[in-house]
């Protein structure tokens, strides 16, 4: 029987969305995760696979806009609900979805694709590149303390109920995103995101909480974040279950860092995601008890060569051909001519000498400046074709601080 992709409707998202659920491993989510994507769902960027009555196959695209190099946010895809049924594999399916999302979103004239990958081995052969990484933190808090700053004597600190301090934090939020490469725009229903937390997801820990650090009865920081009280021979040995953090200045981001680490009854802080530069690193006294993991976090993917580059700026001057090669967006292949500094950039198709040469894929590893060109030239897959071309273009392409996604989609 033949397949039909089309456009989701809007009555058959309740058999898409059993389909990626199916696919994920049949366990149903909740049901206030459930209704939160049903919210979010954009139909006309969303797909399905269809044989006869059936969906085989789903996939789906966010309207986002994510910080860049420079400060300035970019419209991306957020391609997300990408499934296959397992009765349906090696038959084109996936590859068919991803020509078909990218075709739109190229449509739509967004430069940039991104994604949380499930499998990250899936993604490379259609173009994604892995441009962003996650810190994870188990920390020993009876072994491993916190030093400096030591003033943080104007911070205060009040507990709240997430959902009456929402707003307050959303606002705090949307005074980092622009401070970090990765980061996204929350449009109007993302907000309720971070307030997600059924009972069912919660593996014996308490409803969230939340934390306020203020100054002068302004809101400098926030911290969410759960209990698991656990009790062993010695007494008291529970988790604090980190959600997220984000403070508008050091100071408040110690006081709010200290707060985690004295709570009491507890012996370990739990942190999923930080960025892989986060100055915690250099404030514990002992970063071996915090046992650091790094996981990949986004993948890039550079729709259009032109409007990506000129998107971002660059951290020096950078004058430089490259040979870009895209066999699966044949329309981003062939030279460009990069010209661009600290204040901006241009990128147009040039007949010159090509000087660097690289894939699509390590473009968009490279894009938001948390990975090095000279480094991934080491995998044999950027290549220098005029001498001291490479080292120049790697330094402009890097970024002042690491790039970092702090919420899946």
């Amino acid at each position: 029987m033949t397949t039909k992709t089309r456009v989701l409707r809007p009555a058959e998202w309740d058999e898409w969305y059993d389909r990626l659920d199916l696919a994920f491993g049949g366990v149903p989510e909740p049901p206030e995760e459930r209704e939160l994507w049903h919210g979010l769902t954009e139909y006309d960027r969303s797909i399905g696979v269809w044989e006869g009555g059936n969906c085989v196959g789903t996939a789906g695209a966010f309207s986002f806009r994510m910080t860049v190099p420079g400060g300035a946010p970019a419209p991306a895809a957020g391609v997300t609900m990408v499934s296959v049924l397992s009765t349906h594999r090696r038959r084109g399916i996936l590859t068919g979805m991803m020509r078909r999302v990218l075709d739109d979103v190229r449509a739509l004239g967004e430069p940039l694709a991104v994604l949380t990958a499930s499998e990250p081995g899936i993604y490379g052969r259609f173009g994604y590149g892995i441009a962003s990484q996650e810190l994870a933190l188990e920390i020993d808090t009876e072994r491993a303390g916190l030093t400096g700053p030591d003033h943080t004597d104007g911070v205060t600190l009040r507990l709240a109920a997430p959902g009456d301090v929402q707003d307050r934090c959303e606002a705090v939020y949307a005074r980092r995103v622009p401070a970090r490469p990765g980061m996204l725009a929350r449009s109007p229903g993302w907000e309720r995101l971070p307030l997600l937390d059924p009972e069912a997801g919660r593996a014996g820990a308490s409803p969230l909480q939340c934390v306020l650090a203020e100054r002068d009865g302004e809101t400098a920081g926030y911290a969410r974040y759960a209990l698991k009280p656990e009790w062993g021979p010695q007494g008291a040995d529970g988790t604090v279950v980190l959600r997220d953090l984000e403070a508008l200045d050091p100071e408040a981001s110690a006081a709010l860092w200290r707060f985690l680490f004295g709570i009491d009854l507890t012996s370990r802080l739990r942190v999923r995601n930080r960025p892989v530069d986060d100055p915690l690193l250099h404030l514990v006294s002992d970063v071996r008890r915090c046992s650091p993991r790094l996981r990949d976090g986004v993948h890039l993917r550079v729709v259009d060569v032109g409007a990506a580059l000129e998107a971002r700026t660059y951290a020096c001057p950078v004058d430089v051909v490259l040979e870009i090669t895209d066999p699966f967006c044949p329309w981003n292949e062939g030279r460009w001519r990069l010209s661009g500094d600290t204040k901006g950039a241009s990128c147009t198709r040039t007949s010159d000498p090509a000087e660097l040469s690289l894939s699509v894929r390590e473009l968009g590893s490279a894009y938001l400046g948390g990975f090095s060109l000279a480094a991934l030239a080491g995998t044999g897959r950027v290549r220098e074709l005029r001498r001291e071309t490479l080292g120049q273009t790697a330094r402009a392409f890097l970024g002042e601080v690491a790039p970092w996604l702090p919420h899946g989609f």
